[in-house]
This record gives C-alpha cells, structure tokens and sequence, in this order.
C-alpha cells in the first residue's frame, strides 16, 4: 500500500490527567501516516485521486487543538477516526501522538502512543 506522510506536526494542547496539563497545556506533536492507493493520482496528477494533506493537517490541528482529553490514547483515536471520516480514498491510517514534556520525573525524549486504524469491512 502507498502511503502519505505527514511527520512532527507541532501543536499546544491540553491534554493530561492532571489539572495542570489542562491549565496550563504543553507541547504536543502528531506523526500522521495515510494509507492510501496513489496509482490513479500518480497517472492523473489530479487531486481527486489523492488525498489533500494540507486538509489532514488541518484536522489533526483542530483535535489536537481543540477539546481536552485525559489521555494521549483517545487524542490518537479522535485523529484516526475523523481522517477514516473524511477522506474516501483512506483505507487505513497510522496515528503517533507524542508528548515531549509529560510530568514524570526522570530523564527521558518523550512518552507516545501509536496506533493503526482501518476501514471495517
């Protein structure tokens, strides 16, 4: 399967089980990957045979961007359920959701949570 990437999108959110988190926000940042056939888009050069990347940002900013939610886990399901929503063409799509600076003491990149989702058939 072909895929589009959509890597290290940057966004502030409030998301986390503490108060703080959703006070005071923090950073987040979302790898997208779109699963999707591009042979027809590749031959047309035409959009309708892809999908719009710019508008899948878009999405992902507006989720991430939006209302709070406790865990990372239900930002990534929100972001891959609205993406199988909109584009037709998404068969299947991966979603990382990273948190750079989640309150754990220690020493430490990041903490992530990666799922994949697909059609149901």
């Amino acid at each position: 399967m072909d895929k589009i990437y959509l890597n290290r999108m940057q966004f502030y959110g409030y998301h986390g089980l503490f108060s703080e988190e959703n006070k005071l926000g923090q950073r987040f940042n979302v790898d997208v990957v779109l699963h999707v056939d591009l042979k027809k888009a590749g031959t047309t050069d035409n959009m309708k045979d892809s999908i719009d990347y710019g508008h899948a940002f878009e999405i992902v900013q507006h989720i991430v961007e939006g209302k709070s939610y406790h865990l990372i886990e239900a930002v990534a399901e929100a972001i891959a359920e609205q993406l199988l929503k909109t584009f037709e063409l998404l068969d299947a799509c991966t979603v990382k959701v990273i948190k750079p600076d989640p309150p754990i003491v220690g020493h430490y990149e990041s903490v992530a949570v990666e799922i994949f989702r697909g059609r149901e058939k």
